[in-house]
């Protein structure tokens, strides 16, 4: 089977916050890009959302005017599924619910050119599983990006059962081609990496304030002033190395057999979600968003980040 490998329009379906970041980041790199939806006014949220985010990239100093209106120009958007006919490269970002995937698949993916390769970017939903109603899946794959896409340089490529050497080998380049940092899941596991990785801290973090060993404030600090620094310069197998096998080997001996490992949803999480402090959505979580909270705590978050991601590109000799 040979595939598509000269890229130039990328269809995104699905233009909620995610959808409009991957088409703006696509067409800032010089793709055509298409941005498909069901409804108009949700396509017309992602326009102004896309907006907005370049007013604000110009204002920064980020781009100039004239390299925003190109992205813009080149960011399109459309009702009609014929659109995926003229695609070389397709990245759903849909409703995260199983069935609701493969409706979409079964029925797109026979409009979509037989060499062109497909990609969800569902963040744990199982890729073998999507590709049931995939036709030709050899040519399907997982590209999950990390949200903010626009400040998280890292996509997730995870092969499913049928997908393709070259498959993923496109995606790959693909993500290459737009500055972002790659790695390849074999297997299809649920969750993937970074979700399992994220859970597995997420659970001990529950265990440590539902045991009473310390509050949720102090549990972040942790990660933000220690773990988070570290980590972001080096991975936990480097760290082995920097801190010596011998060391970890001696702490887990005594230590693994103390760590949370149960299998149902945690107290705390549960009861939250309950009683619908969903987060900064809600305006409460773990924390107080009310007000203007909300807001703040995002700008925050997002200076932050951008702040380490300028860190991570720039390259530095010792």
């Amino acid at each position: 089977m040979n595939l598509r490998t000269e890229i130039k329009t990328v269809v995104v379906a699905g233009s909620g916050v995610m959808g409009a970041s991957l088409a703006q980041i696509f067409a800032s790199h010089g793709y055509d890009v298409v941005l498909y939806d069901i409804t108009q006014v949700q396509l017309d949220k992602a326009s102004e959302l896309i907006a907005i985010n370049q007013k604000t990239l110009v204002e920064q100093g980020e781009v100039s005017p004239e390299f925003s209106a190109e992205v813009l120009g080149r960011i399109h958007y459309s009702l009609d599924k014929d659109c995926f006919r003229q695609a070389d490269f397709v990245l759903e970002t849909i409703v995260e619910r199983m069935e609701v995937k493969q409706a979409f698949f079964r029925e797109i993916s026979e409009l979509v050119a037989a060499d062109v390769v497909m990609a969800t970017n569902t963040s744990g939903l199982s890729i073998s599983k999507l590709a049931e109603a995939v036709k030709e899946p050899e040519r399907f794959v997982g590209m999950h990006f990390v949200n903010p896409p626009h400040l998280v340089a890292l996509v997730e490529v995870i092969a499913g059962e049928k997908s393709l050497p070259q498959t993923t080998d496109i995606v790959r380049v693909l993500a290459e081609s737009i500055e972002r940092e790659h790695v390849t899941i074999h297997k299809d596991p649920p969750g993937f990496l970074l979700n399992r990785l994220q859970f597995a801290i997420m659970r001990e973090a529950i265990h440590i304030v539902e045991s009473g060993y310390a509050s949720a404030e102090d549990v972040d600090k942790v990660m933000k002033h220690a773990m988070g620094i570290r980590y972001a310069c080096v991975g936990p197998f480097e760290i082995m190395d920097f801190g010596g096998v011998d060391t970890f080997y001696n702490i887990s001996n005594y230590l693994f057999a103390d760590l949370c490992d149960r299998k149902d949803v945690p107290d705390l999480m549960r009861k939250a979600f309950e009683e619908g402090r969903l987060g900064v959505k809600s305006g409460r979580g773990i924390y107080d968003y009310s007000g203007d909270k909300a807001a703040k705590a995002i700008a925050r978050r997002d200076a932050k980040l951008l702040a380490v991601s300028k860190c991570l590109r720039n390259e530095f000799t010792v």
